[in-house]
């Protein structure tokens, strides 16, 4: 059986890694992932050389599409891009503000020519205002629209610790596809859209965001535990583990007293009546949770938060969590090919049943370079 996107054409002039982490989506359901590079390629491959000699970040955004090397300034190869994209269903670009157009990629030359063809760019800021020509990178995108200021200590803030407004915007970019291919079916038309990695992080910081806007006094930093839920994050066992729990509600408050802490007058106690309450005098709170937890080892504070039917977690290492039992249980690694041989990867979140993912390999810079040149003509 085929994968939902198979005979779908994808050519996107990308790099870094929102556009990237985009169409690799695209790819792991059976699109043809068309990757234009310029001569010296994406520089995405140069950030580190932590897989067998590849960048992490490459190996991760770009499995299972083809890397074609073109010089967009030289003619020969520019028509060579205009024949590609003639059959193409989608166009995908992250390049500078302006330069598509430039180079008569715009989304209105495109689809001018192309009626068919579903055009994307993603950008940092958007295509007008202000900070349209401004650089954007991940951590500036986290500092300009205050996630920076929510994350870290109460001493000292944060960046998220992945690239998390690439991911927002990459994934606004991939359902905005997914929409723009469901509505062609219907219609016959492609269309045109943005995304900017401001829009996609602000969309994500939605609480803080309405909570700031409108609350007296703005959120501050709280570590790991929650700006304004109680309790909610770590505390320490006895055995030194470092255990992570949620009370989301009064329903849990009352399971956690009665059936963890063994104090179901806790419940009665006007400094933890509500969730506000709770907060305010969380440093107390806390105090309390610790005295009781120090009589368990974390494997045993696990076990009775699960039996009480409180929200828990332990804290693990990124490594810890390649070794995940559930994980190991469900069967999501998988092997697929790169230019420095066999990696394992994980299953993309999204699992159709009946079918599973490319999961293609990771292209070696200009390895399909010839072939598609053979395919679409030379010029």
């Amino acid at each position: 059986m085929s994968l939902p996107l198979a005979g779908v054409t994808v050519v996107s002039l990308e790099q870094a890694v929102a556009a990237p982490f985009a169409t690799r989506q695209l790819a792991d359901l059976g699109a043809r992932v068309i990757k234009v590079e310029r001569p010296g390629g994406d520089f995405a491959r140069e950030y580190d050389r932590a897989v067998n000699g590849q960048s992490a970040y490459f190996v991760w955004c770009n499995r299972g599409k083809e890397s074609v090397v073109l010089d967009l300034k030289e003619p020969g190869d520019r028509a060579l891009l205009d024949r590609i994209l003639a059959g193409a269903d989608v166009f995908v670009q992250n390049l500078a503000p302006g330069a598509a157009e430039r180079l008569g990629l715009g989304a209105q030359d495109l689809r001018a020519r192309h009626p068919r063809l579903i055009v994307c760019g993603i950008s940092g800021y958007g295509d007008s205002g202000p900070y349209r020509d401004k650089k954007a990178f991940d951590l500036l995108v986290q500092c300009e629209t205050g996630l920076v200021s929510l994350t870290g200590s109460p001493d000292a803030p944060a960046r998220a610790g992945v690239s998390i407004a690439d991911v927002a915007a990459a994934m606004y970019a991939y359902t905005g596809i997914l929409t723009a291919l469901y509505e062609r079916e219907r219609t016959g038309l492609g269309s045109a859209f943005d995304v900017a990695m401001l829009d996609a992080l602000g969309e994500w910081l939605g609480q803080p965001l309405y909570h700031d806007r409108y609350a007296p006094a703005p959120l501050t930093r709280s570590g790991a535990r929650h700006p304004s839920i109680a309790p909610y994050g770590h505390y320490r066992a006895g055995d030194g583990a470092e255990v992570f729990l949620c009370v989301q509600s009064d329903r849990d408050w009352v399971a956690l007293c009665a059936k963890v802490l063994d104090r179901p007058e806790l419940t009665r106690d006007p400094r933890f009546a509500d969730n506000p309450l709770r907060h305010r005098n969380d440093a107390e709170l806390t105090a309390l949770l610790e005295r009781r937890f120090a009589d368990l080892t974390g494997d045993e504070l696990l076990a009775l938060l699960d039996a009480a039917g409180i929200a828990n977690a332990r804290l693990r290492s990124v490594a810890e969590f390649a070794d995940h039992p559930q994980l190991a249980a469900r069967d999501r690694w998988r092997s697929f090919d790169s230019p420095a041989g066999p990696l394992t990867g994980l299953l993309p979140p999204v699992t159709v049943h009946g079918r599973e993912a490319a999961m293609g390999a990771v292209p070696a810079l200009g390895e399909h370079t010839d072939a598609v040149r053979a395919e679409f003509g030379a010029g």
